[in-house]
């Protein structure tokens, strides 16, 4: 389970609220997914299997390519047996005996043609060896799995050997590169930038026959990788009408502001931020995309702009509870008093939103310089942590109920 895995959840949860009107506790739970998916390690904008094959190859105690011979097929209660050949023993514990030329019956029939080649991953449970479901492969998906660089190999090496396999002919092949990049951390990516195939990324984001889970990727790839005339691709991809969920958008969002910038954000403001006629997904998917350049952007756009820029979210109350937690995140104290005006007011009278405002000011008012123990001197509080107290105050004599409900989980990342 990967970061975009999370991040569909809470589109999907914020897409029922919003389709369900007052349904405050739906958008808690998205906050909740995204907050999750924060944690979890891998490329930002993509999902992947939970293990690739090279993670399978180096759990297994025993890994052997096997032809199919034939078998028993099920009758009744018998699930019958399926017969094969060893054609190579990758690995095998000691004392096994397995060897090339030798048989090897599994119970349960599994029908094939003769001939036909099968991965089988092992684990030893005492004196037997437990067989997992037999994989089909050819020559070509085995060759790429028993030469692929084994876990233990720093990550950006590793991902020298998959990135040439990205867009391979066989699908258990191509599947199985992107895996590795889905899993691989942002910071482990960057480096293979100067190697990055970018005339093949450029075909591939507008390539219809791409798998639309990859686009998320090959976006932020050549966003890494692009030149400033490539942005012209990811802005056409970008500005695709659509009003179906496009898996992926976000990461052609976020590399479109790698190579752009302020100008390519301000574009991006007016098409899926300020324009309301942008379908919910795409405004979500501009979000994540601010999120990934506040957080890996390195200065690419000030961090002030990108504050001006998470406000402007502030006018979709379906967003309202995430945005404000942003925000605080980012330490935006110069929108207490426009929360304050926000609080239960029409659209904004929902009770995710009020308590993402109260801890919003529970942040601020907790936002002071540690202590001098050296000197004795009291830190004197900042400007924007005492506005946040008064106004906490004026909300619990207002609204005690609320209040008390946002400090039951309230914690400071």
């Amino acid at each position: 389970m990967r970061r975009s895995i999370w991040f569909c959840l809470g589109l999907g949860l914020c897409l029922a609220a919003k389709a369900y009107g007052n349904g405050g506790h739906l958008w808690s739970i998205g906050v909740i997914g995204r907050q999750l998916g924060e944690l979890l390690a891998g490329c930002p904008f993509c999902s992947a299997p939970s293990l690739t094959m090279a993670e399978q190859l180096a759990q297994s105690d025993a890994v052997l390519l096997v032809k199919w011979v034939g078998g028993k097929p099920a009758a009744g209660n018998d699930g019958g047996t399926t017969d094969f050949e060893i054609v190579e023993v990758v690995k095998q514990p000691s004392g096994s005996g397995f060897k090339p030329g030798g048989a090897l019956s599994l119970v349960r029939y599994r029908a094939a043609k003769a001939g036909t080649l099968f991965l089988l991953l092992g684990t030893k449970g005492g004196a037997v060896i437990d067989w997992g479901s037999p994989l089909e492969v050819t020559v070509e998906s085995f060759t790429y799995m028993k030469q692929a660089p084994s876990p233990d190999v720093p990550t950006t090496k590793r991902l020298k050997y998959f990135m040439k396999y990205l867009e391979a002919a066989d699908q258990t092949i191509a599947t199985d590169a992107y895996g590795e990049f889905a899993n691989a951390p942002y910071a482990d990516i960057t480096p293979l930038a100067p190697e990055m195939p970018r005339e093949n990324l450029r075909k591939w984001v507008l390539d219809p026959n791409v798998s639309p889970s990859r686009l998320g990727l090959y976006g932020l790839m050549l966003g890494l990788c692009g030149k400033p005339e490539d942005a012209a691709i990811l802005e056409q991809k970008i500005l695709e009408m659509s009003e179906d969920f496009r898996l992926g958008i976000d990461g052609v969002m976020g590399g479109y502001l790698l190579l752009t910038g302020e100008e390519g954000l301000a574009k991006l403001e007016a098409s899926k931020v300020a324009n309301k006629k942008a379908p919910f997904s795409e405004t979500y998917a501009a979000m994540q995309a601010l999120r990934f350049m506040w957080q890996y952007g390195e200065g690419k756009i000030p961090a002030e702009r990108l504050r001006q820029s998470m406000r402007l979210f502030l006018e979709r109350p379906e967003l309202a509870d995430l945005v404000i937690a942003d925000l605080a995140r980012m330490k935006d104290w110069s929108i207490q008093t426009r929360l304050m005006q926000l609080y239960g007011q029409e659209e904004y009278d929902i009770p995710s939103i009020k308590r993402a405002i109260v801890r919003f000011l529970l942040a601020c008012a907790k936002d002071v310089p540690a202590a001098d123990g050296s000197s004795g001197a009291v830190a004197q509080k900042p400007e924007h942590a005492a506005l946040a107290a008064k106004y906490l105050a004026e909300l619990e004599a207002k609204d005690p109920k609320t209040v008390a409900d946002a400090k039951r989980f309230f914690f400071i990342k």
